[in-house]
């Protein structure tokens, strides 16, 4: 059987972009996989706002974050990518970080260049760490991985909020030199950008699509066509949960018009398992019930 780093070594090795709808939970990413998409990615902000009803800002805790990943990784087969932060510390924790997610099941782990506490990509006032500390960060993830952890690394920088694109794709091009998988540079502000990134950054590239963010919200032909290997949708499921659930609570609190807009109850419970655990029960005498 494939480990789910394999799974997505063979995803990124086809000549094509993969959407990637993120989830926050282990229901999210059991939607995601049901609507057949082939890969999801942990969001950060979507995790901190499910947990802890926080923002994005460097709240969560390592082991909230590596618990969550846990959770979804239980509850699917598809590759996930988890958003390791900065690594939790210096670069002896990065590596820590690194192979605990490998355990957990992720199949690649994100691990970033801010500066502690980390902030969402596009949110003000988030800052990278120097040169030295950065690359120490995808060295050690490197090092993980030769050390057994069978798992993919994302590098992410977010150097062109403060220092331009040049040094986003400098810092870039050294993490791929360190090992790592797939490059993100976090934030492009015009298609141009785009363009350059995928031209000047070898292997795969990530693109990251925040509706009402910096980036252009292209369509997924554009974003294939201008090179890139997975395009991720951070808040989309997420914006769209919270947009359902305020219009619920609002009819329920008004009386009126308070079922049309859910999913039946049949539904419901199939997409969650229960018909699959009443079928697996029916293996074993004791656990049946009428």
């Amino acid at each position: 059987m494939l480990s789910q780093a394999e799974k997505l070594r063979m995803l990124l090795a086809q000549d094509r972009l993969h959407v990637t709808p993120c989830c926050y939970d282990a229901l999210s990413a059991k939607l995601i996989e049901q609507a057949d998409f082939e890969l999801t990615f942990m969001s950060g902000f979507g995790v901190s706002a499910a947990r802890l009803g926080q923002p994005d800002l460097g709240l969560m805790s390592y082991a909230e974050v590596l618990d969550q990943a846990r959770n979804i990784t239980d509850a699917i087969q598809i590759p996930l990518i988890a958003d390791g932060d900065t690594g939790y510390g210096n670069a002896v924790n990065v590596r820590r970080t690194v192979a605990a997610f490998a355990k957990a099941g992720a199949a690649a782990i994100m691990i970033e260049d801010q500066l502690a506490p980390k902030r969402c990509g596009h949110t003000p006032g988030k800052a990278v760490v120097s040169r030295a500390e950065a690359f120490d960060r995808i060295r050690a993830a490197r090092d993980a991985k030769e050390s057994g952890a069978d798992i993919l690394i994302l590098a992410r920088t977010d150097a062109r909020h403060d220092h331009g694109l040049n040094e986003a794709i400098k810092r870039a091009v050294k993490f791929k030199e360190l090992g790592a998988d797939i490059l993100f540079v976090e934030a492009p502000k015009t298609v141009e950008e785009m363009q350059i990134i995928c031209r000047e950054l070898p292997g795969p590239k990530m693109a990251n699509i925040v509706e009402g963010g910096e980036t252009p919200e292209l369509s997924h032909n554009e974003i294939a066509d201008i090179g890139f290997s997975i395009v991720t949708y951070p808040l989309t499921l997420l914006a769209g949960a919270m947009q359902a659930m305020v219009a619920t609570l609002t009819n329920l609190k008004s009386d009126l018009n308070r079922r049309p807009d859910l999913m039946s109850f049949s539904e419901l419970r199939d997409r969650i398992g229960f018909n699959q655990y009443y079928q697996a029960s029916k293996q074993y005498e004791t656990s049946k019930r009428d």
